[in-house]
């Protein structure tokens, strides 16, 4: 048998295993990341209204596809029933749900407004990474997720809830007002610093693990 490997079949056949096999597809993770997914056309359309009332809905489900974000990771690594397809779909749907929600924030007819530059460097921010991890999978490299990938979608996460709530409200009871977009945006700033750091530390890690291969 020749020891040469077709490098079309070698790439794409876990890929495709994955998606034939019933169980994997079907694996509570896997649902979980395709419901997220299924999130991003609704809050894109909700979205298309302006007022309280879609703002805070469209700010619930992004809220409840955050915690589905946190259920699958944590229910594959306790079931152990990490799959090629859940391996790519859980990023997928996070950088899906990221990117629409930030374009929909930058084009809302809301003063104050998100500013475009920094929905494009958080964007492609995610694809530089993107781009470098499968470069590093193709050479047969796996560099582990660093903390500072996890307290950028933390930040991220704070912030886009109060950017999607946007308005000012009164704590009943009290005369404290919270201000969501001002407290978004400070979220916002510190998930963009974070989120560039963690893309530089990403790219000195792989490419010296490059270099010493």
């Amino acid at each position: 048998m020749s020891g040469r490997v077709d490098p079309v079949s070698s790439s794409s056949r876990p890929i495709t295993e994955a998606v034939g096999e019933r169980a994997n597809v079907t694996a509570l993770p896997n649902l979980l990341s395709l419901f997220r997914i299924a999130i991003v056309p609704i809050v894109v359309l909700i979205l298309m209204w302006t007022g309280p009332v879609p703002r805070a809905v469209a700010a619930g489900l992004f809220i409840v596809a955050s915690i589905t974000d946190y259920l699958d990771g944590w229910l594959a690594r306790r079931r152990k029933s990490t799959t090629v397809l859940g391996q790519f779909l859980d990023p997928l749907a996070d950088k899906l749900l990221v990117a629409a929600v930030l374009i929909m924030l930058v084009g809302a007819p809301l003063q104050p407004g998100v500013p475009a530059w920094m929905a494009v460097v958080i964007v492609l921010r995610e694809f530089a990474v993107t781009g470098l991890r499968g470069i590093a999978s193709q050479s047969g490299l796996v560099v582990p997720a660093q903390e500072l990938g996890k307290y950028k979608m933390i930040f991220q996460t704070f912030a886009l809830t109060g950017l999607l709530v946007h308005y000012r409200y009164t704590i009943p009871g009290t005369t404290f007002v919270v201000d969501f977009h001002a407290a978004g945006m400070r979220f916002l700033w510190i998930a963009l610093v974070v989120a560039v750091w963690s893309a530089v530390d990403y790219y000195v890690r792989v490419f010296r693990q490059l270099r010493l291969m």
